[in-house]
């Protein structure tokens, strides 16, 4: 249809900028949203479409859908890994702040708040969750005045933009070990040969909870379990390495086009994951061990 302008999720951008960029090639003004976006598909994105303006957009349901916007330069960083969510659109405000609702400083994580006149009246018929989320706004002097509290962790950088780092409920703790998800997916993401990851906490046997990471490869690529995790290693402490990896053709999406981390498959408990190759019985004592072992 000669569209000119698009909104996309990342679970869609991603392949489509992997796949077939000229797809793409008349749009003019490119907006992505509803979940992080990877910094290595936008790159590839802008050097495949030098006409088209990508925008990241950035705001939940509950304030109209958008609430922030990045207009993302053609040049970025070699090292930048992460793209951020920008600065409030008109009539709307943006607070991040402590568990004490004070502000944070500049480079400070904080959840961020949300006010204005594209918030939201609340929850229907659902007043307990409504008096949860939206609260007295502190810093207003309009009567009424409330904010949103999104669970999402962010950040002021230096020039004004935010950042965002993630869901507070992402937060997992695994052997005593406080986990970020959002923090293994971006380090994944950086792999060449993946399109796409997700990693999840998984307890499909009672209390063997264990990190599990989906991954969607790139066109023509089949990393293996023990390539990922030789690659992670190399990036992340021992106690942040999943313990499975689950290859998919596709991530399963909701209705609205993101990932339906739900629905992610458990994975084969037949079989361990390899951390090396397989290799057959070489003797005689060998082959006699392996024996007691499988019966």
């Amino acid at each position: 249809h000669r569209d000119d302008t698009l909104w996309l999720t990342p679970a869609l951008f991603n392949p489509v900028t992997h796949e077939a960029p000229q797809a793409l090639s008349e749009v003019k003004q490119l907006l992505i949203g509803g979940e992080a976006l990877s910094a290595r598909h936008v790159k590839k994105g802008l050097a495949e479409l030098p006409n088209t303006e990508i925008i990241n957009g950035y705001g939940p349901t509950e304030s109209t859908t958008f609430t922030c916007c990045y207009r993302i330069p053609r040049r970025l960083e070699d090292d930048l890994s992460s793209i951020p969510i920008g600065k409030p659109i008109g009539n709307t405000q943006v607070y991040i702040l402590d568990p004490h609702r004070n502000p944070v400083a500049i480079g400070v994580a904080g959840e961020l708040h949300i006010g204005g006149d594209g918030l939201a009246r609340g929850y229907w018929n659902r007043p307990e969750l409504t008096e949860e989320k939206f609260i007295a706004h502190p810093f207003s002097k309009e009567p009424g005045a409330r904010l949103y509290k999104t669970g999402d962790r962010a950040r002021y950088l230096a020039d004004g933009n935010i950042e965002f780092l993630g869901r507070l409920d992402d937060q997992v703790k695994i052997r005593g070990y406080r986990i970020e998800l959002g923090e293994i997916e971006t380090v994944l993401g950086q792999h060449p040969a993946i399109q796409q990851a997700v990693v999840l906490a998984r307890e499909d046997s009672p209390g063997d909870r264990r990190l599990v990471a989906y991954v969607v490869a790139a066109v023509g690529c089949a990393p293996s379990a023990h390539e990922l995790r030789g690659f992670l290693q190399q990036k992340l402490p021992e106690y942040m390495l999943p313990a499975a990896f689950v290859l998919l053709d596709e991530f399963p999406l909701t209705p609205s086009g993101k990932v339906d981390r739900r629905a992610s498959p458990a994975p084969d408990a037949r079989r361990p994951e390899q951390t090396e190759a397989y290799v057959a019985p070489r003797d005689q004592l060998e082959q006699f061990l392996v024996d007691l072992w499988q019966g």
